[in-house]
């Protein structure tokens, strides 16, 4: 047996020593290496051959990556679990993915709550969609933070996603209890399931659904503050598509939505730009404060680069980062109190400066 194997078997894989990271297969054959940093299919790699039966590959990674991983046939498209590392998290896609951090990195702590702290309250109800989107009604989580005053509102697209595999109340609650953002209440609408796309694709409708079914069922829920006197003090999140259609709203509605967290926006495919772009060029300046985050092997890193330029280029208050994951849950949940505290800081902004610079960590 060869020595990579053995200590595969006795510390687990993949096998890390500072930057240097060691996937082992063991077996007759070995599936291809699919991951964060191959695009997932778009680039496996084969692994190489070194014993009898022991297969691997080496790469150099960021010390302080959070990465996914999985083995697979291609033919078959048949996944294998990695019999020495126990550690993996569905992808949201209908399959599983091995996980791993690098030596300088770590689980968020806030996604626990801290013992002792102030809880806020979870409800849930359906509203109707009429004809703005998909199906008879749709699945709202209203969240009451732990605090009486008037706060404002930020509506979470792919809400339940982000309750269950952002942890985002439990981020909320440590965030509120440090004091690092002013409370804040959210509204987590749950999305369309398979038309997802269609309805986060910038789209009209359902802008008429947030503000026609959502911000009513929030506005007599939850003790919000009075746009009239504070306009655009509501926000709207999201990942992936759904960051696409938060930036699509904060620019469509400004004077509701003037905060907009955008994890991973996809603002475009194949090389094809969709109409926010278009809504930032040609368009008045909106005002609204904008954070951006994206992985350094996001599908979507170039299109951010090119949007956040973009914004900047336009004058925005924008903050961008670019964190060393891939396009997943994990990664966003890690990064998601940046944005918090960047767009909802626990004090009243006046005539603050902005920091345009982008932040890279690589």
């Amino acid at each position: 047996m060869s020595k990579l194997l053995k200590l595969a078997r006795a510390s687990g894989t993949p096998i890390i020593d500072h930057q240097t990271v060691t996937f082992v297969w063991e077996g007759e054959r070995a599936p291809v290496l699919i991951a964060d940093f191959t695009d997932w299919e778009n680039d496996p790699i084969q692994l190489t051959r070194v014993g009898k039966k022991t297969w691997t590959y080496e790469v150099d990674l960021p010390k302080n990556a959070y990465i996914e991983y999985a083995f697979i046939d291609l033919q078959s498209n048949k996944r294998f679990s990695d019999p020495y590392n126990p550690r993996s998290v569905p992808n949201g896609l209908g399959d599983v993915n091995h996980f791993f951090h690098m030596p300088d990195a770590s689980p968020n702590p806030l996604t626990r709550r801290a013992k002792g702290i102030p809880k806020g309250e979870i409800s849930r109800h359906l509203v109707n969609t009429g004809e703005l989107a998909a199906g008879k009604q749709r699945r709202v989580y209203l969240y009451h933070p732990p605090t009486s005053p008037p706060c404002p509102l930020v509506i979470v697209l792919d809400g339940n996603d982000y309750l269950r595999r952002g942890k985002l109340t439990q981020i909320l609650d440590n965030l509120i209890a440090q004091n690092r953002i002013q409370p804040v209440a959210l509204a987590m609408v749950a999305h369309g399931g398979k038309v997802r796309g269609v309805e986060y694709l910038c789209s009209e409708a359902t802008i008429g659904f947030l503000l026609e079914r959502v911000l009513p069922l929030a506005k007599r829920e939850l003790n919000l503050v009075d746009l009239a006197g504070e306009p655009g003090a509501y926000g709207i999140m999201g990942a992936s598509l759904a960051g696409l259609m938060a930036l699509y709203t904060g620019l469509r509605q400004p004077q509701i939505f003037g905060r907009v967290l955008s994890q991973s926006a996809g603002f475009g495919f194949e090389e094809r730009d969709f109409v926010v772009k278009d809504l930032v060029r040609y368009l008045p300046k909106r005002a609204i404060k904008i954070w951006m985050d994206v992985g350094i092997y996001d599908c979507f890193l170039s299109v951010n680069q090119g949007m956040y330029d973009l914004l900047v280029e336009r004058g925005y208050q924008v903050q961008y980062r670019e964190y060393p994951g891939g396009h997943n849950y994990s990664s966003w949940r890690n990064d998601l109190w940046r944005g918090l505290e960047f767009l909802f800081p626990p004090f009243r902004e006046k005539n603050l400066s902005f920091d345009f610079s982008r932040e890279h960590e690589r």
